[in-house]
């Protein structure tokens, strides 16, 4: 298995201190706090291993504080319901003694109902695009460091958007994005670890599509830019291994917060999942 996605597996595959109790690492990926993402799926995983033959089609999460990249992250599940069908499950990430997150998970028993779906975006596929970081490395020497940083640092996943943004001179745009993506490797066939791992990249690409109207950069040093809330909703069985159109749309930003929304579908064009996210945008003089 490829070494970048050995690590990510290493990262999301907690240790288990009591029966609902769970604690996990993290990784710096380049950013002043630990990855949302990284949270997420963390936060999927733990609840996952409370829960048999059901699967997540839903979660709902908050970030209540910035976590810490070089502190171990403790998960508590709250085993809310066992239903028939269903059972609810309540996260709490918890950190130097204080909550830095929580969720609520819903998972199901696996059925079969009514079916329809909404299109995939007519957009090129992914073998006509660049590849986001051989774009960036091309303007590694333009870029200031801290997006220097970012961009140097080796990822699980690899992007190759539709629309490549422009940090350094943003112009005002829709409020639309598509990005293809996929993990770097292939993984093994678990469908409750690729909805983890999908749970960890759709954190990628979404709040900064409220920004592309205004003209400004997530990396505007008068900006302060922060996750508020995720949600997701699964709908058929993934793969992250192969690809996958992430398309995020901004109906709204006010109240210093941007909220955003994105649709995930498979490349033979079944709609697998669903995400939306509130962040703050507050500038600052």
């Amino acid at each position: 298995m490829n070494k970048l996605l050995e690590d990510l597996i290493k990262v999301m595959t907690l240790e288990r201190l009591e029966i609902n109790l769970f604690r996990g690492e993290s990784r710096d990926i380049g950013s002043p706090q630990v990855f949302g993402g990284q949270v997420l799926g963390q936060a999927l995983v733990a609840a996952t291993a409370t829960v048999e033959n059901r699967v997540v089609h839903s979660l709902h999460a908050y970030f209540l504080r910035r976590g810490d990249c070089d502190a171990p992250i403790v998960y508590e599940v709250d085993r809310a319901r066992d239903g028939r069908h269903f059972s609810t499950r309540r996260i709490v990430a918890i950190q130097h003694g204080e909550q830095i997150f929580n969720m609520s998970a819903s998972f199901q028993i696996p059925e079969t109902g009514l079916d329809h779906q909404i299109s995939m975006p007519d957009v090129p596929p992914p073998d006509n695009l660049a590849d986001l970081e051989s774009y960036y490395r091309g303007l590694l020497p333009q870029l200031p460091e801290k997006l220097r940083r970012q961009v140097e640092l080796k990822r699980p996943f690899e992007f190759r958007p539709v629309q490549h943004p422009n940090y350094i001179q943003p112009e005002k745009l829709l409020p639309l994005k598509n990005v293809w993506f996929r993990a770097v490797g292939k993984l093994p066939d678990d469908e409750a670890l690729h909805r983890c791992l999908l749970a960890y990249v759709s954190d990628f690409h979404l709040l900064d599509t409220a920004m592309l109207p205004h003209g400004v950069s997530p990396l505007n040093s008068k900006l302060i830019v922060a996750s508020i809330d995720h949600a997701m909703w699964f709908h058929r069985n993934v793969r992250v291994d192969d690809w996958l159109l992430y398309a995020v749309d901004s109906p709204s930003a006010s109240g210093a917060r941007g909220f955003t929304r994105g649709s995930i579908f498979a490349q033979d064009g079944r709609l697998v999942a669903s995400a939306s996210q509130e962040g703050l945008i507050r500038r600052i003089s």
